[in-house]
């Protein structure tokens, strides 16, 4: 088979070889492993079970991608790649080739948060007025925008960095910066229960400017956003630096409590392996908080929760609100909401659950706060999407019936944060069992129910 040698093929996907020679016998990746191991023996979890004995590399592997602006500068990207452009004269205003604003939109980026170490999505709008008659290759502008993005971050220092790297690297007149960031807003095990609306993500827009950017209420940021403003962003929500206002959703539940010191201390060995100081300000709460995160994912009893929390409401009776009464019997739970922690990268996935089953009288048995229990008790673990879908129609079908369709849609985090860095991209599930695994009729007919508009909590 030549370069695609069978033997070859299959060696790398069993032992995931990385790119970079060497990588799995590096010390700051034999540090991560080790760390990720105590981490998972804190939740309990065998690190020799099969779906989690190659965790530890996986996560190495991937913080040390998500993190390689550490080890990139600027000047490497930015020199030799200005080019000199006669019409740019010197003189007054943007019109007749004098130094017109440029502008690259809708980069796609991603970094880790430094206050949770979660990743978080930013879509990029960089901007300049040129000078000196020379204008930069527009893939830089993305490159360096990547480099800063590659480490861990907050948005408004992201766009800052960015803007200052580029006003030092280029010179030009002036830059513009506008980033949009969603970060995942996980509940923790108790409000998930309390509050099953919760929002999936926490969205701000961050900016930054030098040269004639600088004043934010000069006349060239008006034309900046003029040329955004089919991005759907709106300058009223742009966040100023000078707000002070939190937007990691960890940071909103206060303090963190007392950690297992254990497994904080791994999360240091972690932040020192990336090349980051600990205790740099921002840095110093960010172990407790992403142990006290972590820790919702503690393998527990279903049943022993079931029968003692859950169970207890099974004599309600009431009707669902999401109930779809169709001719044959057909109903449905819609839009359940589901959280989850991928087991292969230690990474956050959500979205929503649908659940079909056959009803006479077109009533939910059991409520749907139960339906959403169940959810819930799979979801909040280490987890692959295929299983919570199996598990979550098993167990459904001892009080909804044997008749069972469930369907899983979600957005992986680890799709964005690892080398494919595949953005906007959702995965679907589905578990059949009793009628719905021999009736294809019956499954198109609850699958054509589904809401056309359901993005797993975008």
């Amino acid at each position: 088979m030549g370069a695609l040698d069978e033997g070859h093929y299959h060696a790398e996907i069993d032992n995931e070889v990385s790119f970079e020679l060497g990588f799995d016998s590096q010390p700051e990746t034999l540090a991560i492993q080790d760390a990720v191991r105590v981490l998972l023996q804190g939740l309990g979890e065998d690190i020799n079970r099969e779906g989690i004995k190659k965790t530890p590399f996986r996560v190495a592997k991937a913080l040390r991608q998500g993190t390689r602006g550490y080890k990139q500068k600027v000047n490497d990207i930015v020199h030799g790649a200005l080019f000199p452009e006669a019409g740019l004269e010197g003189g007054s205003g943007q019109a007749g080739g004098v130094g017109g604003l440029v502008i690259v939109r809708d980069l796609d980026l991603f970094s880790y948060c430094e206050s949770c170490l979660l990743p978080f999505q930013v879509k990029c709008h960089v901007g300049y007025v040129p000078s000196g008659k020379r204008v930069v290759g527009l893939s830089k502008l993305s490159r360096v925008a990547d480099i800063f993005a590659k480490r861990l971050q907050s948005p408004q220092r992201l766009a800052d960095e960015v803007c200052t790297a580029l006003q030092h690297g280029i010179k030009p007149t002036g830059v513009a910066v506008v980033l949009q960031c969603m970060h995942i807003h996980f509940p923790n095990f108790e409000s998930a229960f309390l509050d099953s609306t919760s929002q999936g993500w926490v969205k701000i827009t961050a900016t930054s400017g030098s040269g004639v950017f600088e004043d934010g209420n000069a006349d060239v940021w008006t034309d900046f956003w003029s040329l955004l403003k089919f991005r759907g962003i709106s300058i009223d929500n742009a966040h100023r630096r000078s707000s002070g206002q939190s937007w990691c959703p960890s940071q909103s539940c206060g303090m963190p409590g007392q950690a297992n010191s254990a497994m904080t201390n791994a999360v240091n060995s972690i932040l020192k392996s990336l090349g980051e100081d600990p205790l740099r300000e921002e840095l110093v709460e960010t172990p407790s908080r992403f142990v006290k995160w972590f820790m919702n994912f503690r393998n527990s009893n279903l049943e022993m929760k079931l029968n003692g929390f859950v169970r207890s409401r099974i004599d309600t009776r009431s009707p669902s609100g999401q109930v779809g009464n169709f001719n044959d019997g057909i109903c449905s739970e819609l839009n359940l909401s589901f959280w989850s922690q991928c087991e292969h990268h230690l990474l956050p996935f959500q979205g929503v659950v649908h659940i079909g089953y056959h009803s006479s009288d077109g009533v939910n048995p059991v409520g749907r706060p139960l339906v959403q229990s169940v959810v819930h008790f799979y979801g909040f673990k280490l987890q692959v999407q295929e299983r919570v879908t199996r598990q979550i129609a098993e167990t459904v079908s001892s009080f909804l019936g044997e008749d069972i369709i469930v369907v899983v849609e979600a957005n992986h985090t680890c799709m964005i944060s690892r080398g494919i860095e595949k953005f906007g991209s959702n995965t679907a599930t589905f578990a059949v069992l009793g009628r719905f695994s021999t009736d294809p009729v019956a499954r198109a007919k609850f699958l054509q129910s589904l809401p056309d508009s359901c993005s797993a909590g975008r």
